[in-house]
């Protein structure tokens, strides 16, 4: 049987891996992995790794998951795929319902696509246009707010505001206002209220003066990810949403990441009791089955397309939009929601993590331990050089995937993760932290 180290050598020679410096794997090959269960991860030889950020933030219910596998099996005798250009399907019909009977109030139809950053293009194409449909052709802007991350397109980066993945490309992208984020070094932390009031009366400010060039803010509820799971209070999208909406600006709400339960609610826009104009969703939308995209849309939204000239339809389209068997995972994953009630489990599995995780807040090298839901974060003070290489090559060596954004540790495992599982997620890092 051909070894892990075969086929990483294989992959070297063969595949360009995403967000990587190919040179790095001549002394760190990939990890290669035969098979995966729950939330263990599996090479050739049998060696696990625990998948303590959910294969990218994508896998909510653990690999090979019977039910979903269920779903899909009985889907692919059925239907694969078809267009969705003057065709339709079950499960697409079925989960653009259910999405919409999910999502806050007023958000009526779904247009699907296959990544987190197409959703974010066609978010950003929609408003645009709206604007031009209402006779606004002068909203042309896009406020953002410092640190956020919506995708690495074109259009999407754009709007993205870390400089790692912008700075390359830069001659590319249009440049659009950059807003001060409500984040701070946590929630609870001193100086988070601070934040949360400058970043409100900037919007104010900035809105007041600049309502008729911008066609939308675009954030990310709750928990800016690539910030370094950069978290903020609920109430500056309450604020947002009332003052985007007193001066004709769309709120697009980018929950790629934050959806389908990860900051202890179904959506993170919930905790603020706001409807966004647009709402971004991918990621756990299938469980981490197979990749899906969607755009929640308002009926107001929808309307200003609805007409009988074809030019004044949402003329963009991606040649899987609404896959069948995507459409099927992500029903799956619904139903796995609501049979076993996951959300409340869920708010009371994040309880017993906070304290499982405490001797980490308690560690004289972390600073600014923070929780949202079922995302854990700290800072790893004085960081050495090479950090986050260093760190994740050490969790590998005691079977953990673990990927750290610059000095930030952050933990967010598929929710079926057991307290013990957990627990030895927290001892080993620990260990890791006694010698960084």
């Amino acid at each position: 049987m051909t070894s892990s180290r075969d086929w990483a050598l294989r992959s070297q020679h063969a595949v360009w891996h995403p967000c990587t410096q190919m040179k790095q794997h001549e002394e760190s090959p990939p990890v290669a992995i035969a098979r995966a269960a729950g939330a263990w991860l599996y090479d050739f030889e049998g060696n696990r790794y625990l998948d303590a950020v959910a294969s990218w933030w994508v896998n909510l219910f653990g690999h090979a998951n019977p039910r979903i596998n269920a779903a899909l099996t009985a889907q692919l005798a059925e239907l694969e795929h078809v267009m969705l250009a003057g065709f339709t399907h079950r499960p697409v019909v079925e989960l653009s319902e259910r999405l919409s009977a999910l999502a806050p109030p007023g958000m009526s139809h779904a247009f699907f696509a296959s990544d987190g950053a197409s959703a974010t293009e066609i978010a950003l194409k929609m408003s645009f246009h709206y604007w031009r449909h209402r006779g606004a052709p002068g909203k042309t802007h896009y406020a953002r707010l410092a640190g956020g991350y919506h995708g690495e397109t074109v259009g999407a980066l754009a709007v993205t505001d870390v400089a790692l993945f912008r700075d390359a490309y830069a001659p590319l992208l249009r440049e659009h206002p950059v807003l001060p984020s409500p984040a701070a070094c946590g929630i609870d932390c001193a100086g988070a209220d601070a934040a949360v009031d400058a970043a409100i009366d900037a919007l104010e400010a900035f809105l007041a003066a600049h309502h008729a060039s911008t066609a939308a803010l675009i954030v990310e509820p709750l928990v800016q990810g690539a910030a370094g799971m950069a978290m903020y209070a609920p109430r500056y999208l309450v604020r947002a949403r009332e003052l985007t909406a007193r001066h004709g600006v769309h709120l697009i709400a980018d929950e790629i990441m934050t959806g389908f339960g990860r900051t202890g609610s179904f959506f993170a826009c919930e905790q603020a009791g706001i409807t966004p104009d647009l709402l971004c969703l991918s990621k756990g939308i299938t469980g981490g089955y197979l990749p899906l995209s969607c755009v929640l849309a308002t009926d107001d939204v929808y309307r200003a397309f609805y007409a009988d000239e074809i030019a004044r339809g949402f003329l963009h389209s991606h040649s899987y939009t609404g896959n069948a068997l995507a459409c099927r995972a992500a029903l799956a994953v619904l139903d796995i929601f609501r049979d076993d009630d996951v959300i409340t489990a869920n708010r009371d599995k994040a309880l017993r993590w906070g304290r499982i995780a405490q001797p980490i807040a308690d560690h004289p090298r972390v600073r600014n331990f923070r929780q949202c839901g079922m995302i854990v974060a700290f800072d790893v003070d004085r960081a050495r050089p090479g950090f986050t290489r260093w760190f994740a090559a050490e969790a590998l060596a005691r079977e953990l995937v673990l990927r750290p954004i610059g000095n930030t540790v952050y933990f967010m495992p598929p929710y079926v993760v057991t307290d013990a599982e957990f627990a030895l997620l927290v001892e080993r890092t620990l260990d890791i932290l006694d010698i960084a």
